[in-house]
């Protein structure tokens, strides 16, 4: 490993090999596998099953994942390994519900998990290390336990009223005295389900006690998960959807999520001045997110929250932005009993019947999660993910516009405060935003929304990861300070 000195508002630096994820854990692990020999897509499998030990309110096996990746000398390739919805999930399921609309944690809103085929596909086309090593590091801060990180912690008493709707998640997460910052938590339960797919792959999960488990809590509940529905999952691979900005090829996964409304914005953008000292830029930038999310709730849908992001480039050059999400703090709120996870509550995302988006059986609904990549000159520039549902896509926006065409340095651009559409007119200012932009935003229209939204405040703003190439083929890592992350060289 080396590392170069730079600016401290360019991030951590190094001419080998980077890792930028979420928690100091995970980014400790993914430059252990690194050093180990494996590939960009080994750390970021390993860091992300630490992540869903140590973030559970975020992300877990109870979830999905999704990827872009940046081979050497290869063509991109997204991946999306997104859940459906049950088999179960007809007309007679959810006509009773008031407008027909899937409420937000409830046991409709259960999709099959798909973060453990996910690992397992994306180590069987690009992994190096064994398997069984990869997982290694998640079973031991499982089951021997770890320090609460402070933003982690934060979340996970804000968000203690979700873990009482169920005696057995109230169980499994301390509901009444969930732990602190600098606390000790381990969760034997799930580091039992770890060490069963490490040592029998993916079928331990989706045909074994997992979903047995996962299905009778759900149907307990008065959903219709089967665990049919475990049994038909599987992912893919698929080619990115992509569009110009300012000499960057930014690459998106194309629907089911929404990052087409990424390359909307940034189309809209494009042939503007975007004066970084003009109030009505930051205006623009809003109105262009404003129009490319109506399209995307016209359009996006199954094309047949809360996340967690890693970043990895390796030495060889293969980069991967690695993203998974239960969606909404602790999912659904309803654990698979006796396995240590709750289930995602993506079908949440479904629209109302009749919508292109509409609810249906074995159905992929609107998904918010966005790994990112971008090209220059055909070769790769940078990777980066902002967390945070609906932010997703406008982080993506503000973060592209800072690097590509004002050109400022990594850390700085992810530390800058943001703004958030929260509906169609409502929008919130970050803390630290100039007075004169926010002053244009409202002027323009927009309102302070009502509330500080269901965080409170700090992480309403997402959480960014990057890596960044530059000109002369150092690596920068980034990583938010809005969450408990870091960048490491490797």
């Amino acid at each position: 490993m080396t590392s170069i000195s730079l600016d401290p508002a360019w991030g951590v630096s190094s001419d080998t090999a980077m890792v930028a994820t979420g928690h100091p854990l995970a980014a400790q692990v993914a430059r252990g596998m690194l050093q180990r020999g494996g590939s960009a897509v080994d750390a970021a499998i390993a860091a992300d099953a630490v992540l869903g030990v140590v973030e559970p309110m975020a992300t877990g096996i109870g979830g999905d994942v999704l990827a872009m990746l940046v081979p050497p000398g290869q063509a991109p390739v997204s991946y999306n390994g997104t859940g459906r919805s049950p088999g179960l999930l007809t007309a007679a399921a959810w006509q009773d519900l008031p407008h027909h609309k899937i409420p937000e944690r409830h046991p409709l809103s259960v999709t099959v998990p798909g973060v453990v085929q996910a690992w397992h596909d994306l180590h069987a086309r690009y992994g190096v290390l064994p398997w069984a090593e990869l997982l290694a590091p998640a079973i031991a801060v499982a089951r021997d336990g770890f320090a609460v990180a402070p933003v982690a912690a934060r979340e996970w008493a804000l968000f203690e009223p979700v873990l009482r709707q169920d005696p057995h998640t109230a169980r499994l997460y301390r509901a009444g005295a969930v732990p602190r910052a600098g606390e000790r938590y381990a969760n034997p339960e799930l580091a039992a389900v770890l060490t069963a797919v490490a040592h029998e792959g993916p079928a331990a999960f989706y045909l074994g006690a997992p979903a047995r488990a996962a299905a009778q809590a759900v149907q307990h509940m008065g959903g219709v998960l089967a665990e049919a529905d475990f049994a038909a999952h599987n992912g893919h691979f698929a080619e990115p959807v992509a569009g110009q900005f300012r000499g960057w090829t930014v690459l998106e996964c194309p629907p089911n999520t929404h990052g087409v409304a990424v390359l909307h914005a940034l189309a809209a953008l494009e042939g503007q001045s975007l004066d970084k000292g003009d109030p009505q830029t930051t205006v623009a930038m809003a109105d262009a997110m404003r129009a490319a999310l109506k399209v995307a709730k016209e359009t996006v849908a199954d094309p047949a929250g809360n996340t967690v992001c890693t970043v990895v480039v390796d030495r060889n050059g293969f980069a991967i932005t690695l993203m998974s999400s239960v969606f909404k703090r602790f999912g659904s709120g309803i654990a698979a009993v006796g396995q240590g996870f709750v289930l995602q509550n993506r079908g949440f995302g479904f629209s109302v019947p009749g919508h292109i988006n509409g609810p249906g059986p074995a159905k992929r609904p609107y998904h918010t999660v966005v790994p990112a990549a971008v090209l220059q000159d055909g070769a790769f520039r940078a990777c980066l993910g902002v967390v945070g549902g609906a932010m997703q896509p406008q982080g993506h926006v503000q973060l592209i516009t800072r690097l590509a065409a004002w050109g400022e340095p990594v850390q700085a651009a992810i530390d800058a405060p943001r703004w958030r559409l929260e509906s169609d007119r409502d929008l919130a200012v970050e803390a630290g935003t100039p007075v004169a932009i926010e002053a244009a935003l409202r002027a323009a229209g927009y309102s302070e929304p009502a509330g500080l939204g269901e965080l409170g405040g700090r992480s309403d703003f997402g959480g960014a990861q990057v890596v960044l190439r530059l000109p002369d083929g150092r690596l920068v890592g980034g990583s938010d300070t809005r969450k408990d992350g870091m960048a490491l060289a490797a």
